[in-house]
């Protein structure tokens, strides 16, 4: 089980000491939102300030890019310190020659679905990628309340990855926390990401703990 912290619900003014918490309360990676203000309708951070994560600390980095067209991006993020480059679907005109370009670049890849959009759509891709994420909240800002129906479209899509032999991580992102983390992973996500529930924790080492029960 994979504990994912998202900075995006971190103080950005004091990143460094956020980051540095994160390590020491266990969490296993950062995730690392980037947000063009058209795929979705927020703006938030990108290659700078990736750059400087990469800086400060040594814990693995998920880029979750919910960029349009992001093939662009690909090797920018990749050459500023992203282990792993997660994309949309639904951002990807050819989602393939995505895959093959986070490849080029020596990454994880993964891909990422909205709420909306049918768990059958990235199974076409599941035995491409290293992880796919499964939105749990509509993308664009942190401290969205789980959608329910989620859980149903991660077992389903546990089940289609175990019918064709596939270990392909799930990560779930959006509303995760200790009451709905038994749930999710009851229905087959083994990387759980969550921002506000960890960072705006009084003991986050103890809400890292509530989140691998």
């Amino acid at each position: 089980m994979i504990v994912s912290a998202s900075i995006l619900s971190a103080d950005l003014c004091e990143l460094g000491n956020e980051l540095d918490r994160a390590k020491a309360a266990g969490c296993d990676h950062i995730h690392f939102d980037v947000m063009d203000g058209v795929f979705v309708n927020n703006i938030s951070y990108g290659i700078p300030v990736l750059e400087s994560v990469r800086r400060r600390t040594d814990m693995f980095v998920d880029a979750h890019l919910m960029i349009t067209d992001p093939i662009r991006y690909i090797e920018a993020f990749a050459k500023s310190g992203a282990d792993n480059i997660t994309f949309h679907l639904e951002a990807a005109p050819d989602v393939n020659a995505v895959i093959n370009e986070i490849r080029r670049c020596g990454k994880r890849a993964g891909i990422a679905i909205k709420p909306a959009t049918p768990v059958s759509q990235v199974l076409e891709y599941a035995g491409s990628v290293d992880m796919i994420l499964i939105m749990t909240v509509e993308p664009g800002f942190g401290g969205q309340g789980f959608i329910p129906e989620s859980t149903d479209r991660i077992r389903a899509l546990r089940t289609a990855l175990n019918e064709r032999g596939l270990t392909t991580d799930i990560q779930v992102d959006g509303g995760i926390n200790a009451k709905t983390c038994p749930e999710v992973k009851a229905a087959g996500a083994n990387v759980l990401v969550a921002g506000s529930y960890l960072f705006g924790a009084k003991d986050m080492a103890q809400a890292v703990k509530a989140m691998r029960v």
